[in-house]
């Protein structure tokens, strides 16, 4: 059985063993998604000048799938008034230790429990592929959005380059990866994704595609210790083929 036709569920259990590694482990893939997220911060705020107009801070935003907080924290840094939810408790803790002035709240991507129309935006982001269910997560934020409101999305691209980056990749050279973080069957095409969108009552709006800056000696180091380098750095690109961010308004 290939990559493609695999039925294997994800591994979203991982997450709760991580502790503080969470914040400081370069010695596994979490320390990718840490490097990550300055790339796709600055990109969200980019967005957030750029189209959430005739809003002035603090804009009332809902983190999907937060984990440790990343972007969470960044966005209440910014003067946001934030909310913070995961399905799992001990990475909640974790964020909550780092920033008590997010509100974290344990739930259901699927069954968010807000009222309709009370955010100005919601983020999700390296959720949508733990998920079986992308479409119905997407419908519950647009639910919760105001009109007008923003959708910011990032996930990964389902080709065979992507499973050779992102899945064998990291497996390869970087450990302490544990099996099955990520399966091919639940990366989603951009195309899938707009179609999420549209049918949920979002509108596209911008995309850009994320990648390892390939040029920066950080890259090659990891390959050659399996850890990740604390200067190793992500950029945007045009291409869309590995993973990509995205920003949708409600109609």
């Amino acid at each position: 059985m290939g990559p493609f036709t695999s039925k294997h569920p994800v591994n979203n259990a991982f997450y709760d063993t991580l502790g503080e590694r969470w914040l400081h482990a370069q010695d596994d893939p979490v320390a990718l998604l840490r490097a990550e997220g300055a790339a796709k911060q600055a990109w969200v705020r980019r967005q957030l000048e750029r189209f959430a107009t005739g809003s002035t801070a603090p804009l009332t935003i809902l983190d999907v799938g937060s984990g440790a907080g990343f972007l969470a924290r960044a966005l209440r840094e910014e003067g946001h008034s934030v909310h913070a939810l995961d399905f799992s408790l001990p990475s909640l803790r974790v964020s909550q230790s780092r920033d008590a002035s997010v509100r974290h709240l344990r739930g259901d991507a699927l069954r968010l429990p807000y009222k309709d129309g009370v955010f100005e935006v919601v983020t999700s982001m390296d959720f949508l592929e733990h998920i079986e269910d992308p479409a119905a997560s997407i419908r519950e934020a647009a639910r919760v959005l105001k009109p007008g409101g923003l959708f910011f999305f990032h996930t990964f691209n389902r080709n065979p380059l992507a499973w050779l980056i992102i899945i064998k990749g990291v497996e390869w050279f970087v450990r302490n990866t544990p099996e099955h973080m990520h399966v091919l069957r639940l990366f989603i095409k951009p195309t899938e994704l707009a179609g999420y969108c549209r049918a949920a009552g979002l509108d596209p709006l911008a995309w850009t595609g994320v990648r390892p800056d390939f040029l920066r000696t950080a890259f090659w180091r990891m390959l050659a210790t399996r850890t990740v380098p604390e200067d190793f750095r992500f950029v945007t690109t045009r291409s869309l083929m590995l993973s990509y961010l995205g920003v949708a308004r409600k109609a």
